[in-house]
């Protein structure tokens, strides 16, 4: 019990500012799902969810005394969406292993013209329902935050489809999170945000390969 509260504690001090050990490690976490997802390792899944646990703590600001003392639901929920659509990527990328190749459980292609138009029209309703929600439970920037929430919802349950378009998603979720998580002091949560808008580049660049390649074979 006392190891685990001095993990609940423990601060890194930077000037005036107090930072949480557990945001950086959860943060560390989700960088190296990202890096594992880009390979296309099926671990990707099991690290993202310990990365989950972690800063869905950091993100109820208030409610686990955190210095930031800023709640922001939309962050924090996305941390239990996150584990539950890993479930399913994991469950999905196991079952493509056994039936195909295991070191390819994805293959990586753009959406067609149908999946489109399914998914658009979901993930505005996605986008709306989130905010009056998170409004209504006093989320710290709600738009930005319904934003966050729902890109990141897509764009994981893109990661687990093979769909190249989800690194696009992500950059779009980084660019409204990295203003949002600095005004609100969650400084290496933006940070890492800062590193993933550069690695998500590499990722669609490889995946978008990846599937060019595919066709080429396919023709």
């Amino acid at each position: 019990m006392r190891l685990l509260h001095w993990f609940f504690t423990a601060e890194i001090h930077i000037g005036s500012k107090a930072i949480l050990w557990r945001e950086v490690i959860g943060n560390l976490f989700g960088l190296t799902s990202a890096v594992l997802g880009m390979r296309r390792q099926v671990g990707t899944w099991i690290i993202g969810i310990i990365g989950n646990a972690l800063l869905f703590t950091v993100f109820l600001g208030a409610v686990f005394q955190t210095p930031q003392h800023k709640d922001l639901y939309g962050q924090a929920g996305r941390q239990v969406l996150f584990a539950a659509l890993s479930i399913f990527g994991l469950y999905t990328w196991r079952k493509n292993s056994v039936q195909s190749n295991p070191h390819r459980p994805v293959v990586p292609h753009w959406t067609t013209t149908v999946e489109k138009i399914q998914i658009l029209p979901i993930t505005v309703l996605f986008f709306i329902l989130s905010y009056y929600v998170l409004k209504a439970l006093g989320s710290w920037g709600p738009m930005a935050d319904a934003w966050i929430f729902t890109g990141s919802a897509l764009a994981t349950y893109g990661m687990a489809r093979g769909y190249v378009e989800f690194w696009l998603v992500w950059i779009a979720v980084d660019a409204v999170g990295v203003p949002l998580l600095v005004k609100a002091g969650y400084y290496p949560s933006a940070a890492l945000y800062l590193i993933y808008g550069a690695f998500v580049i590499w990722g669609f660049i490889a995946w978008s390969a990846l599937s060019h390649r595919r066709l080429n074979h396919i023709a």
